[in-house]
């Protein structure tokens, strides 16, 4: 057991306290003081005066690491590069030199090959649900396991198909003839495979070539033929009459030609880049006032049912479904 000298007066050493340099009644603790590294840090800090709480409070180490170092209690200390850290930081509180306080604590206690402890106080926290899944996963394919070499075993215990007499095969063998084969007459093919008839949309046969001049009326739009009769031009009225509302043009802009509807009939306007100035189904006595704009184009859904007036004089029916509004005025 190793002696303590902690407390040994040095005689040689030059008394710290005491105003008579001729009594020596105390000396200055060292980190070669006392039996161990925890005794002379114990010894430099009482001599400085200081608690374990102030010391703990400047090195931010827990009171009790820093007196389990002082008894030296290692057992209640973190692993071992834990502990010298709390030494260093011991010593460097106190004016030491951590190094030599590092160097007295290896020679107190050589063992280098300490395996590394889990900080004292922290414990281990595993999910109790992945034992439970584990467990579950190996019961699981154990019996897959044992279920396939049942399985193999019965198959080896079980008999062999039974299989037909020699006699019976030797027979249905010598009945087998040999020779072309007849075949019936081909079946005719199944209603499924027979190409249908071609789809021919009604009254297309009967259209001319832009699908209009010989298209049935009453079969594709479902009114009667005298809607598509001209009326007797002698019968429409030689300048504009307003009898319903008018769109287009304001009275203030210029418009040479207005369209008066004669019937209820489809009426758009287009510009030359293909979009849409005006669009509405006018009914009988409504009017639409072009605009002075180049390149507009009027399609009505029957030529018949607008009447054209150029400057408020009737220039008669529309010449087509699609016509140039700048024509119109000529």
């Amino acid at each position: 057991m190793a002696l303590d000298t902690g407390r040994i007066i040095d005689l040689g050493a030059e008394p710290a306290n005491s105003g008579d340099p001729g009594l020596v009644d105390t000396y200055t603790p060292t980190i070669h003081s006392g039996a161990n590294i925890g005794d002379a840090l114990r010894a430099v800090r009482e001599f400085k005066g200081l608690s374990l709480d102030e010391l703990a409070e400047r090195t931010r180490v827990r009171r009790s690491y820093l007196a389990a170092i002082e008894d030296m209690r290692l057992d209640q200390l973190p692993s071992r590069p834990f502990t010298i850290g709390y030494i260093r930081a011991y010593a460097t509180t106190l004016g030491l030199d951590p190094e030599e306080a590092t160097y007295r604590f290896k020679a107190d206690e050589p063992v280098l090959d300490e395996p590394l402890r889990a900080p004292v106080g922290v414990q281990e926290d595993r999910d109790p649900r992945l034992s439970a899944l584990i467990a579950g996963g190996c019961v699981i394919v154990g019996a897959i396991f044992m279920w396939n070499i049942a399985q193999r075993a019965m198959m080896d215990a079980a008999p062999p198909p039974p299989l037909a007499p020699q006699a019976v095969v030797a027979e249905a063998l010598l009945a087998q003839k040999d020779g072309p084969v007849t075949l019936g007459a081909p079946l005719p093919a199944p209603v499924e495979s027979t190409t249908p008839a071609l789809y021919e949309t009604p009254g297309l046969s009967k259209a001319g070539e832009d699908g209009r001049g010989n298209l049935d009326p009453p079969a594709i739009l479902g009114v009667t033929p005298a809607d598509f009769v001209p009326p007797d031009t002698s019968q429409l009225a030689p300048v504009f009459k307003p009898e319903g509302k008018i769109y287009g043009a304001p009275q203030g802009q210029p418009s040479m030609v207005t369209l008066k509807a004669l019937r209820s009939g489809a009426l758009i306007i287009r510009g030359a880049d293909g979009s849409v100035y005006f669009a509405r189904q006018l009914d009988k006595g409504e009017a639409y006032r072009i605009p002075a704009v180049e390149g507009l184009a009027v399609d009505v859904s029957d030529p018949y049912a607008f009447q054209v007036f150029a400057a408020g004089q009737s220039r008669g029916f529309l010449p087509a479904a699609l016509s140039s509004a700048s024509k119109l005025g000529g």
